[in-house]
């Protein structure tokens, strides 16, 4: 069948209304129009609307507007032919061979569906080896967390074996070198040539004792596939998901308990299939159960997730590798406003509840607080107080602010009028997210009575919090633009070792080495290297706060103490304060190739618009330099390894933004 045959017969069977709602809640809004909360951009109240005769949406609020298959390219992040096979897939016809506008979509859509594949392959290799004679270590702790095998079927939990070359040796028969490098599941020695290079202990097989021939790397500096290791060994394995049910990562529980064990928890690296920031483990099982429940119950860790999912509360999730996010949240509200946010109870813990809170306000959630006795995680107090213990816990969840309120009254004596000044200026950070005034004030008078304070003073200090609450939001926003390899590498530049650098020391590759042979990694060099060097900082959030890191000199001994701006200082203080993540020379090195990707595409929005300008079309020389440049910066962008090669040239002198 033509492609475009095939896409109208999807599209006649494609019911856009179903569709869409299985992405965002929606509700009758007339004889023919439903609406809901529109995903593509923030917002309170509901502008998008879907149209179930004509079977298009649009939103009034951001003019985004389409039929089935643009929805789901845009919502997915996927190419348009994506779209229309996965919608096919949705609807169950037969998929026909797929034809792309281009080589280069056809390429970056072969490189997705196999990184897809994958991570698959892995899955079934990791629960085949649970099943082995080598899972029994695996099978006894699972056993012993309370998970019988009809939950780990349905979680599709494995385990990884401890050596570095099985996963390989499986997937190299049918995956090529670059599919396996971008998988996230593999690590490797990077070798300017040919040398004996030692395997560490836990990547080699047992029986394993002689040092491995490392066969040579080309010169860009990618791995062979004899390079490369399984980054997950002796790790009880537990798949992450997409909310469409493909398994994008892993997180990896470790068995051993030596100094050489790595973290506790290992994930997988952020791929061009997996951002951990913008997913919610377990939503693919819970979507369901939260719409029809109109309400999600959250937890920190997967297997707190689990064990209330198998206790038969099926409208749990969990963060997935990262504090809860703006992104999250905003994926969360698509399917229901109301939340229990039932996290640790210990100091932590509670840190995290208050910031899951904050981000749940500004997105006007309706939320409880569950908290359980001291000791006690959801996990183990389903395991040894049972399901209806949990269930009567979970029907005594707390209003959010009365959560916040005992909070205070906790930490402050509220019979001091100096104690009372301090769970004010406790809570009011949090009365400042709420959007609603009228919220704002009905609170403001709730706390006033439980602390025992005029409410007329309290509502002057809410006057002043209300006025000055858009500019806070501002600076709030502006803090959150920094990304995830922004941290990564502000926080290596930041390190001690950094405030010793001298420019004498930037290594001629990557700045990963000193031309020292074999001195140890620096992770400040590295990150000092790719700013200084490549100013891959130029026109991001952090762009000013990298500045003033890069100039400082070696007698600065606390970098907080730097000639900040008050919202640069705030910006690192939180960067430095979430150092929850070893700076490895591989996690480095992907978040600066995550930089150049995003430097390249600013490169290229540049471009587009230059080329856009009416005086253009009368330079044909300069036509001509734009679109070979688009072109170059399309294929860098296609291509992750051509990524550096690709902010080597560039048009004249021009300073990238």
């Amino acid at each position: 069948m033509p492609a475009e045959d095939f896409k109208e017969t999807v599209k006649q069977q494609a019911d856009i209304v179903r569709i869409i709602g299985d992405y965002i809640k929606l509700k009758k809004a007339g004889a023919q129009n439903y609406s809901g909360l529109c995903p593509f951009h923030g917002e309170k109240t509901p502008s998008f609307s879907v149209h179930a005769t004509r079977q298009f949406y649009h939103c009034f609020g951001c003019h985004e507007s389409g039929d089935v298959f643009k929805f789901v390219q845009k919502i997915e992040n996927i190419t348009f032919p994506e779209s229309v096979r996965l919608v096919a897939q949705k609807l169950g016809i037969p998929l026909p061979k797929t034809t792309y506008s281009s080589p280069g979509e056809a390429k970056e859509a072969k490189l997705r569906a196999q990184l897809f594949d994958v991570q698959e392959r892995a899955a079934a290799f990791f629960r085949d080896c649970l099943k082995r004679p080598e899972g029994a270590r695996a099978r006894e702790y699972l056993a012993d967390r309370g998970l019988n095998a009809e939950t780990i079927a349905s979680f599709r939990i494995g385990y990884a074996p401890d050596s570095g070359f099985l996963l390989r040796d499986r997937l190299a028969a049918e995956f090529s070198e670059e599919v396996l490098r971008e998988s996230g599941l593999f690590s490797w020695k990077q070798n300017d040539g040919q040398q004996e290079t030692k395997v560490p202990r836990s990547g080699r097989n047992d029986n394993e004792e002689r040092l491995d021939r490392v066969e040579p790397t080309t010169n860009d500096q990618r791995p062979t596939t004899a390079a490369m290791y399984s980054k997950f060994r002796n790790r009880v394995m537990f798949p992450i998901s997409s909310d469409a049910g493909k398994i994008i990562a892993f997180t990896g529980r470790t068995l051993a308990t030596d100094e050489k064990a790595g973290p506790k928890y290992l994930n997988s690296p952020e791929t061009a299939i997996y951002s951990k920031s913008r997913v919610l483990f377990n939503l693919d099982h819970a979507k369901e159960a939260i719409r029809k429940l109109d309400y999600a119950i959250l937890v920190e860790g997967q297997m707190d997730c689990i064990s209330v999912y198998a206790a038969g509360f099926h409208n749990v999730i969990a963060s997935s590798g990262t504090a809860f996010t703006e992104i999250q949240a905003k994926l969360l509200g698509r399917f229901s406003k109301n939340a229990v946010v039932n996290f640790d109870p210990d100091t932590a813990g509670a840190k995290a509840t208050e910031r899951t809170l904050g981000l749940l306000v500004e997105e006007e959630f309706q939320i409880k607080v569950l908290t359980l006795e001291q000791g006690f995680d959801p996990d183990l107090y389903i395991r040894r107080k049972g399901k209806d213990a949990y269930g009567e816990a979970l029907r005594g969840s707390q209003k959010y602010f009365d959560y916040l309120i005992d909070r205070a009254r906790a930490h402050f004596p509220v019979r001091t009028p100096e104690g009372k000044d301090k769970a004010v200026q406790y809570l009011l950070p949090h009365i400042q997210r709420v959007p609603s005034r009228i919220v704002r004030d009905e609170l403001a008078q709730e706390i006033a009575q439980k602390l025992g304070i005029d409410s007329a003073v309290l509502r002057q200090e809410l006057r002043h919090v209300a006025a000055t609450r858009s500019a806070a939001a501002v600076k709030t926003s502006s803090e959150a633009q920094a990304t995830d390899a922004e941290r990564i590498l502000v926080r290596a530049l930041a390190s001690a070792r950094q405030m010793q650098l001298g420019a004498e020391h930037l290594s001629a590759h990557d700045g990963a080495r000193d031309v020292v042979k074999d001195e140890e990694f620096d992770p400040a060099r590295q990150a000092h290297y790719a700013f200084q060097n490549e100013g891959l900082h130029r026109g991001l959030a952090t762009e000013s706060l990298i500045d003033a890191l890069l100039s400082a000199g070696p007698e600065v001994l606390d970098v907080l103490e730097l000639p900040f701006s008050e919202s640069e200082r705030r910006m690192l203080a939180s960067i430095l304060l979430k150092e929850d993540e070893e700076l490895t020379a591989e996690r480095l090195d992907g978040a600066v190739r995550a930089l150049r990707r995003i430097h390249l595409r600013r490169r290229l929005e540049e471009t587009q618009r230059e080329l856009k300008k009416p005086s253009i079309a009368d330079d044909r020389v300069r036509m001509k330099e734009l679109l070979l440049e688009l072109e170059r910066l399309s294929r860098a962008l296609r291509d992750p390894s051509l990524a550096e090669e690709g902010l080597k040239t560039g048009l004249g002198n021009k300073k990238s933004a």
